[in-house]
């Protein structure tokens, strides 16, 4: 996270940065969703090849905005030092903004400090003003959340694996083995042999291998070995999983389970052939 000392300015007014995030097709915030380019709507964006940084932070009066900058190595690289817990001055030039956008898409916990609270700022007068951003409802289960879940299992991949046993699988009619799934409440899912929510998931990211989804849909991502992490996501699921391991499905129909999926006679196969598809962070 950045330092609130750091500052860009845009239109003469100075901005406290809080923090950053990448909008790119390999790397961008899922609650917003399931493809880059859905993301980009979301934030009333065109969908750029090597896409944007957003810079959020407040100004000198306390509102929040976030400003689009095409400089995304400058982003990344600020996002880099600051989680090895490095301090990084992130200014982007008045050359690389793109736009600022008032609110914020994300939520955030923190505030700059010797302004006033964070608020939405004033629409402009004889203006026709975006409304200001604010960050997708996730108090109840549905899209946003289902990806955040998914967001979670890919972080936190070690503890979410460790509480499967391989012996609960069993093979189910797709040729696939699915096991039961621990829920959000710790209860446990029904058996994944008779879910057709996972033979629909596995379906349509088969679809995926011969028709390629919009950009960001199946995303590859660094793991441990030579193992890749894999992140797809479709209308309705997202899948996080292994490529020498099993997946996991989470589904808007399932609030808060999480279905695993064993290794089986295909799913190895269909990791491998997402894999080789998915947008890889340059």
């Amino acid at each position: 996270m950045a330092g609130t000392d750091d500052a860009v300015v845009t239109e003469d007014d100075a901005l406290y940065v809080l923090t950053a995030v990448l909008l790119t097709p390999a790397k961008f915030p899922s609650v917003l969703g399931d493809d880059y380019p859905e993301a980009c709507a979301a934030l009333g964006l065109a969908p750029l090849a090597d896409g944007y940084g957003l810079v959020l932070g407040q100004d000198a009066d306390g509102a929040r905005w976030t400003v689009v900058v095409d400089d995304v190595s400058l982003v990344a690289v600020a996002i880099a030092s600051w989680d090895c817990g490095m301090e990084y001055e992130l200014s982007p030039d008045e050359d690389s903004m793109v736009d600022a956008l008032p609110g914020w898409p994300l939520a955030l916990a923190v505030a700059a400090p010797d302004v006033p609270a964070p608020h939405d700022p004033e629409p402009d007068p004889g203006t026709v003003d975006m409304p200001p951003l604010c960050p997708p409802d996730t108090t109840t289960w549905g899209p946003a959340q289902r990806r955040l879940g998914a967001d979670e299992i890919a972080l936190q991949w070690a503890a979410w694996r460790g509480q499967i046993d391989d012996a609960q699988f069993a093979s189910d009619a797709t040729g696939e083995n699915a096991g039961e799934g621990a829920g959000a409440d710790g209860e446990k899912a029904a058996p994944g042999s008779a879910h057709q929510g996972i033979r629909r998931v596995l379906a349509e990211a088969r679809a995926y291998v011969d028709a390629p989804p919009p950009l960001g849909r199946v995303r590859s991502a660094f793991a441990s070995g030579d193992a890749r992490t894999l992140r797809a996501d479709g209308p309705g699921w997202s899948m996080v999983a292994r490529t020498d391991d099993i997946a996991f499905i989470l589904l808007d129909e399932e609030p808060g389970e999480v279905l695993p999926v064993g290794r089986g006679a295909e799913l190895p196969s269909l990791l491998d052939a997402l894999d080789k598809m998915a947008v890889r962070p340059a």
